[in-house]
């Protein structure tokens, strides 16, 4: 069984796939980890490492392509769906202003200190347009698109319980 899980940041997407691949027994890969130790070793947040005019993606691209021969695996990540095309594409969204609020709530290192949940809200928005406009020119494929995947939760107003119930539901009908 191969899984992979994007979407929209703050949607969710880390504490499910975790979650999944404890319920599944599966491997758990993450890329945007991979991609913030990255940042980190360049003493840079995500964001900014992500605004970098150079190719910073090749690299995690390739670890990903290699991921697509391993069977017992979940791999969380915005392009994971194309780069594992046999998977379970699982998709999470939240509105903006929900993801600010949860990652306020439970920053990571790599994430800027936010002043406001506005500025949050905003980078979150360069975040996403960042992500659409650097993946369409390299494989000509928007991350957020919703038809690329197989089920699409919004998570905007769900508890982490009832994601917890529903998206293990999806894999094992389709699974």
């Amino acid at each position: 069984m191969q899984i992979t899980i994007g979407g929209t940041p703050g949607s969710g997407k880390s504490v499910i796939a975790k979650f999944l691949a404890e319920k599944f027994n599966l491997k758990y890969y993450s890329i945007g980890n991979i991609r913030r130790e990255l940042a980190k070793k360049r003493g840079l947040t995500i964001l900014q490492y992500n605004l970098l005019n150079e190719d910073t993606d090749t690299e995690v691209d390739n670890f990903q392509k290699q991921l697509s021969k391993q069977d017992n695996i979940i791999v969380e990540g915005r392009l994971a769906f194309h780069f594992l095309p046999r998977s379970i594409k699982i998709f999470l969204e939240v509105s903006p202003e929900v993801a600010a609020k949860r990652i306020l709530k439970d920053p990571r290192d790599s994430e800027s200190q936010y002043k406001s949940e506005h500025d949050l809200v905003n980078d979150i928005k360069k975040r996403k347009e960042n992500d659409r406009q650097r993946y369409l020119k390299l494989y000509n494929i928007d991350p957020y698109e919703k038809s690329n995947f197989d089920f699409v939760l919004d998570t905007s107003n769900l508890s982490l319980d009832e994601v917890k119930n529903r998206v293990p539901e999806f894999i094992k009908a389709n699974g």
